[in-house]
């Protein structure tokens, strides 16, 4: 509703409420939801309501000039800024115009001072409008006799007391917990606080992990209800439940995965038909199947939205005994599947399909590391003899089946991400970069082609089902990328007017041939929106699909679940597709996409997070050691730099001074200048470790001096 009230409204006009109502076709039962939309949405700035009772947009009412909305972004200085939707630079906040907001609250802001060359946009909070701060994880400590807690978000930089409880009694120095705020912030020095858990003590191992997990309110124990259901639900697959099913137990397929993966959502399988075409089997884990819509499991995992990866553990979707059990696809014993079977010609063509509940027998769980010797090396690992033939011409399909999507424009960024490997202690060994060899390609290839014939599948049979969409890049952010290639001496054409995956596909393809193309493949990523889930189709800008879902890992995101309990209700169940259902769908499918892209983004950014917290302990041991690595990120505060191993650091203008007393930087060609010296995305240099800091996950540098790469080989940590 909110949505189209500010559509109707976005060219100027002011509006009454029986107005705004006709114009959106309300009927006189919906008055009172209408009434409070309004309410609400004056109350947060949307909407202004004039002395004539009409409402209008907000920074559309003359009298509310040189006021907007925006999310205040606080730092470990005095000063913070605010990021305004559509406005290109942020709005600079200084320390004693805040007004007691706090980082990731919503506020209005009165611009002081507009933007001038050498100076930023100013203004002061006036009101904060939406609090954002829920839970917290911070360190106990005891001052004065009282229970205090430092966060470990350090841009958070009021004092916090711990109400007095029993509970809180308990609590030790070094304790690690998770607090709820009391009441409204002011800007006075200190805040209340309750007491919500004990994540564990500092000294703890992989306590620091768990805070991070706690940060982000991931789950890590499922609730009463969904482990009693577990009592009812089958350790092996039973003859009852096989009916309607198709039985491919006697059918030769397998499953590729990690070295240690316990959660196999996916088999494949691949005959040579007598036409000359290929018939690729994608047999997916029946999840939906034994976990029914509405259960406490369901409710669990819909809450969760995915698996979290990190580096010491997985914390899952479903319970291991779900998805690392029955629902896993585990070698040599009978698993429920849908399987979704192709016929692909030599060109990669989609001849015909056929999508089917089945029971599968897994003959062998394979390894990439081990197919990758028999694609790559051509040697076979003992125990893969009888299936070698059938992974090489499995091989000659993905590259068939990748050639055809790079014909349609799909775009392949092969960017590289870092493993940090630990020790028993959980003390981080290594950093070293995950590999992507032929069999990770594969299976990404075969896995993509499943998702589209399923998504067609639904699409044009006109019935409610979940995408995953992915829209086209911001122009703006483009021709400003162009610009710092120029700068840095790549000048590549590109018609943006005309904009299509192609477009970009070509500027990747050009940029290739650069040795700093990691980096700038990274500036160009953030061009892009990520990825969501959506109950409308708009295609996927980077896989050049016009139409897509994801359906090929139901143990470890809940919108594969999902597509699956839609195939089983419309194709599978015995009364079909009807109304009853199409309408139940419409009306949950909208809510499932926005939240599963919520809980999809949160848990990204714990997994990074994780990482990077790892990686500057990882670089406490390394300190004043000095490594050679590339400018990845140039700002008006120094310049960062990624080591090979993705591992990154700042160099700080203050650290830089002693080159020169002036510094410049030009924020469209990202061109740091201090005193004659020039520091540009690409560069080359030497860099030494000044500091690593686990509490806060950063890594400082220092400058060393400039690389000739023909003359010195990178040093590898």
């Amino acid at each position: 509703m909110k949505k189209e009230i500010l559509d109707l409204l976005k060219d100027g006009k002011s509006l009454d409420f029986i107005e705004i109502s006709k114009s959106l076709g309300y009927t006189k039962d919906m008055d009172e939801l209408l009434a409070n939309t309004l309410t609400e949405m004056v109350n947060e700035y949307d909407l202004t309501l004039t002395n004539k009772n009409r409402y209008m947009l907000f920074e559309l009412n003359e009298k509310n000039k040189g006021y907007v909305k925006g999310k205040f972004m606080d730092t470990r200085g005095d000063a913070a800024f605010v990021r305004v939707e559509g406005m290109n630079d942020d709005i600079h906040i200084s320390g004693d115009k805040t007004n007691g907001a706090l980082d990731g609250d919503t506020v209005l802001v009165l611009i002081l001072k507009e933007a001038r060359r050498d100076f930023r946009r100013e203004g002061a909070v006036v009101k904060v409008i939406k609090r954002e701060i829920n839970n917290k994880v911070g360190e106990i400590y005891h001052y004065e006799g009282k229970t205090m807690v430092s966060l470990d978000d350090k841009k958070f930089k009021k004092l916090i007391y711990l109400s007095d409880t029993p509970e809180t009694r308990r609590l030790v120095d070094g304790d690690k917990v998770v607090v709820s705020f009391l009441g409204s912030r002011t800007d006075k020095d200190y805040v209340n606080a309750n007491f919500i858990k004990r994540i564990g003590n500092i000294h703890e191992p992989g306590v620091d992990i768990l805070s991070i997990i706690a940060e982000h309110e991931i789950d890590i124990d499922f609730s009463e209800e969904a482990l009693d259901e577990l009592a009812d639900i089958p350790t092996e697959v039973r003859e009852s439940d096989l009916e309607g099913r198709r039985d491919l137990r006697e059918e030769v397929l397998f499953t590729i995965d990690g070295d240690d993966t316990r959660d196999i959502d996916d088999a494949i399988s691949l005959k040579k038909l007598s036409n000359g075409n290929y018939e690729l089997g994608v047999h997916i884990a029946d999840v939906a199947y034994y976990v029914k819509e509405g259960s406490a499991l369901d409710m669990d995992a819909r809450k969760r939205g995915t698996s979290t990866y990190l580096v010491d553990r997985v914390i899952p979707m479903y319970p291991p005994q779900l998805s690392n059990g029955i629902c896993s696809l585990n070698p040599n014993v009978d698993r429920l599947a849908v399987s979704c079977v192709m016929e692909i010609d030599n060109h990669g063509k989609l001849v015909n399909y056929d999508i089917f509940p089945s029971v599968i027998h897994s003959n062998m769980q394979m390894t990439y590391k081990k197919v990758n010797e028999i694609l790559e090396q051509n040697t076979i690992p003992k125990g893969y003899e009888k299936y070698a033939d059938t992974l090489m011409e499995m091989n000659k399909l993905a590259h068939i089946i990748r050639e055809e999507r790079t014909r349609r424009g799909a775009i392949d960024f092969d960017t590289d991400e870092a493993k940090v490997i630990q020790g028993e202690d959980l003390i981080p060994t290594d950093v070293i970069l995950r590999e992507r060899g032929e069999g990770e390609k594969l299976i990404e290839d075969f896995m993509v082609r499943a998702n589209e014939t399923v998504a067609s599948h639904f699409f044009y049979m006109d019935l409610p089902s979940l995408y995953r969409i992915h829209g086209m890049p911001d122009e703006d952010k483009l021709r400003k990328f162009l610009q710092v290639l120029s700068a840095l001496g790549i000048n590549l054409h590109a018609d943006l007017g005309k904009m299509n995956a192609k477009v970009i596909q070509k500027i990747v393809e050009e940029l290739k041939k650069y040795p700093i193309f990691r980096v700038l493949a990274t500036k160009l990523l953030s061009c892009m929106d990520k990825a969501i889930y959506s109950p409308e189709n708009i295609g996927h800008f980077a896989l050049a699909s016009k139409i897509y879902t994801h359906f090929t890992s139901p143990i470890r995101r809940y919108p594969d679940t999902t597509v699956h309990r839609l195939l089983h209700n419309y194709f599978f169940s015995k009364d079909g597709i009807t109304e009853d259902k199409i309408e139940h769908f419409k009306a949950i499918l909208s809510d499932i996409a926005i939240h599963s892209s919520i809980m999809e983004r949160n848990s990204d950014e714990c997994e990074r997070d994780v990482d990077d917290m790892k990686m500057a302990e990882y670089m406490s041991y390394h300190l004043d050691e000095e490594f050679i690595g590339m400018i990845s990120g140039v700002t008006n505060y120094g310049f960062y730099v990624q080591l090979d191993n993705m591992i990154e650091g700042m160099v700080s203008i203050d650290s830089l001074l002693n080159i020169g007393a002036n510094y410049d930087f030009d924020k469209d060609r990202e061109i740091l200048k201090v005193g004659n010296k020039l520091f540009k995305l690409g560069d080359l240099v030497k860099v030494r470790v000044t500091r690593a800091s686990k509490e806060d996950s950063q890594i400082d540098f220092a400058y060393v001096g400039d690389v000739d790469e023909k003359k010195e080989s990178k040093k590898k940590i």
